[in-house]
């Protein structure tokens, strides 16, 4: 459409062709998360039988679709006794992409988790992935599914899964890392997604057989009995530190903390924090300083020459 800005006039070319024989309209249409949720949750509800999936172009998308969430898929067990298979699948990862692109807001769904209303998971290999939603379609006990999808992942040659392990293998809730000699190790590292492939393939890490690096994939319901059972393989086990790429305030710290501190209960055990420092905003906009501060968080967690109760948790001069 061309506009005359002097007189107002306007002209479609494409409406005026010579040989036309039909008009032709183009209108837009509003991106609207929360309808296509929202859409995609009535569906899940109407036809129990299908695996419904939705996925957003990047994690922070949900944010569009946030009452959907909190009205229907949260709270639609203990309001109504209403629930669903359906699947969030949310890219989430800092990968230098800037604040938009980089964060589902991972720490909301774990708030919002409580009376076994969701299933919340952040995983690293396909074959993980594929039991997961396998499970999914099949278990009898129906609960929407939060699915942490980091998109580094789809290509990262590391994150690969054997023909057996897809065939014959099981979802497991939390993976120790392989091959580590289990006696010699002090500080055990736990991560949940991405983070896990920058720790182990990190430069630092070679040579590093005091750090064992293990994953949570699976969030809420939280596994307890088999975090414990990761602990249990360490007999010389002093340190524990939760690792995470996300700012203190966000991700799955505040959720986890609790938890462990819980398990710890009762023994020598230290803990200690690693990752962004409080943040208003999710990760950086600027290449350069995403890596920097990627590698930073990193070799800091595979230092084992000061104490996890040493590192400072806060920026200087924040209460």
């Amino acid at each position: 459409m061309l506009h005359d800005a002097k007189n107002g006039q306007t002209i479609c070319p494409i409406q005026n062709l010579p040989s036309a024989a039909a008009p032709f309209e183009l209108h837009n249409s509003p991106l609207s998360e929360v309808g296509c949720l929202g859409f995609e949750y009535g569906y899940s509800q109407e036809a129990p039988e299908t695996l419904v999936l939705w996925e957003a172009q990047f994690g922070d998308f949900v944010n569009a679709a946030q009452v959907i969430v909190d009205q229907f898929i949260a709270s639609g067990l203990a309001k109504w006794g209403q629930t669903s298979r359906l699947v969030l699948l949310l890219p989430h990862g800092y990968e230098g992409s800037g604040p938009e692109h980089s964060s589902a807001r991972l720490e909301r769904f774990l708030q919002l988790a409580a009376e076994g209303n969701l299933r919340v998971a952040n995983l690293t290999t396909p074959a993980q992935y594929f039991h997961l939603l396998r499970r999914q379609a099949l278990v009898v006990k129906q609960r929407p599914l939060i699915l942490m999808t980091p998109k580094s992942l789809l290509r990262l040659p590391q994150a690969t899964s054997t023909v057996a392990e897809l065939s014959e293998g099981e979802l497991r809730p939390v993976l120790a890392e392989p091959g580590i000699d289990e006696q010699k190790v002090t500080r055990l590292i736990l991560c949940t997604g991405k983070i896990y492939y920058d720790l182990v393939g990190h430069t630092d890490r070679a040579g590093g057989d005091q750090v064992a690096v293990g994953r949570v994939e699976m969030l809420y319901p939280f596994p307890e009995r088999d975090v414990r059972a990761l602990l249990e393989r360490y007999p010389n086990l002093s340190e524990l530190v939760w690792a995470q790429e996300e700012p203190r305030n966000m991700g799955a710290r505040a959720y986890m903390s609790q938890r462990l501190r819980q398990i710890m209960s009762g023994t020598s055990l230290q803990f200690g924090y690693i990752g962004r420092p409080e943040r208003a905003s999710p990760g950086e906009g600027y290449p350069a300083a995403h890596a920097q501060e990627q590698s930073r968080i990193v070799r800091t967690a595979l230092d084992t020459s000061v104490r996890v109760s040493q590192y400072p948790t806060k920026t200087p001069g924040q209460r």
